[in-house]
This record gives C-alpha cells, structure tokens and sequence, in this order.
C-alpha cells in the first residue's frame, strides 16, 4: 500500500515535470481545433478511442464532431455516413452502429442530454466504467472519479502499489490509497506516461522520472 504521501508527492510532481512536454490524451484535452469538449462530444470520443491510437481519434472525432456534436444533429445521420466520417478508428462499423444508438436513446430517454449520475451513464448500451468515468471527470467536470485504462491499469502494477488483474479491481483498490486531491491528474497524467515512457513492453527505465521509486514488478526487459 501506498502510505507516505510525501512519496506520491513527489512522484506526481515528477510526473507533471517531465510530461509537460507532452499532449494530453485525446479524450482529456479541453478543444481540438473549433471543437468544445461538452459531455457529449466527450462520450463520443471516448468511445471512438477505444483500441484507437490518439491521433486516429482526434482526427475522428473532429471530422464527426465539427458539424455533428450534438445527439438531435448525429441522430440524423445513417450508419453508413457515420463509418465513412470515423474510419479508420479500430471497429468502426460497430462504433458507428453504437453512437447512432446513444444518440437515440439520450433523446428518448434523457431530453438530449448526456446523464450526470454515474450509475445512468452505466445504463447506456457500450458505455463501461471506464468510459463513464471519463464523462464524469472530463466532460461533466466533477470530481471524485478515477477513469481506468490500459495504462493506469498497468503502471500502479507496476510500480508495486497494488496487485491486481482487472481494471476494475486496479478502481477499487486506488480509491482506497491514492488520495483523492491526485485522482483528476492520475488519468492524464498515467495515461501519456504509458505511452511514452512506460510503455508496455520494454519500457523506457532509463529515462524514466521515477524509476528510483519502481518496483518494476514484471519487467523482464527495459531500455
């Protein structure tokens, strides 16, 4: 367990030192070009993203969002017209089959708008923990929700913080040792570190800010 909080402190300040230099993940920056992040263009980039690169996604997103970004606008389009605007985010097809029908049932059921309750946004069809969490944080602006991806998933394993198998056990078990004045930076700032230094395989050790502070639990190769 993670105790002594001047150790997260500075590994946090560490972290925002060296990936300043750095773009936020997709889904967490606040406008991509003429495109304002509002619950709903969250939503739906998050769910472009997924097994996505950033670059893809953003491009996507931009290209559906720009003109379509709000769920009476994206409603009208057909399946087919979405594919040809998100591809070639991974899964596209699926994805454009799921956003046409978010967008149909946040009319249906919520007046065109994306819910603010947690437990709601579980309710939408595709819409897991992960994606709601980053609705929550980055697209309703709320605190007290902890968006857990591959990196943020990963990484705390990692380090040796905790150990577990699931992302949804990575949640539950930093709730309870991470504090909670880290949890709006822990996914941006985990999320870009994952993929530029602590990359999955052979990660980058010898550069890393906070290698002195690793336990490099199942690292078997690093550069």
């Amino acid at each position: 367990m993670v105790q002594d909080i001047e150790y997260i402190d500075e590994i946090f300040r560490l972290l925002r030192k060296e990936l300043e230099k750095y773009n936020h993940p997709a889904v967490s920056r606040s406008k991509w070009d003429e495109i304002i992040h509002t619950p709903f263009t969250t939503l739906i980039s998050c769910i472009l993203s997924l097994r996505t690169k950033d670059e893809v996604t953003e491009q996507a997103s931009i290209r559906l969002l720009k003109r379509y970004n709000a769920p009476e606008k994206l409603v009208k389009l057909s399946e087919r017209q979405i594919q040809s605007l998100i591809y070639p985010v991974g899964f596209y097809k699926s994805k454009a089959k799921r956003i046409k029908e978010i967008s149909k049932t946040l009319i249906d059921k919520y007046s065109g708008e994306v819910p603010k309750d947690f437990d709601e946004l579980l309710k939408l069809k595709g819409v897991g923990r992960k994606t709601a969490n980053i609705v929550m944080v980055y697209g309703h602006k709320k605190q007290g929700y902890l968006p857990i991806d591959t990196h943020c998933h990963r990484i705390p394993n990692r380090l040796g913080w905790i150990k577990t198998k699931t992302p949804q056990q990575t949640e539950k078990a930093l709730r309870k040792i991470l504090p909670e004045k880290y949890w709006d930076d822990f996914n941006h700032l985990f999320v870009r570190f994952g993929q530029t230094i602590c990359v999955p395989v052979s990660p980058f050790c010898s550069r890393c800010p906070i290698r002195h502070y690793c336990k490099q639990v199942s690292v078997t190769k690093s550069r």
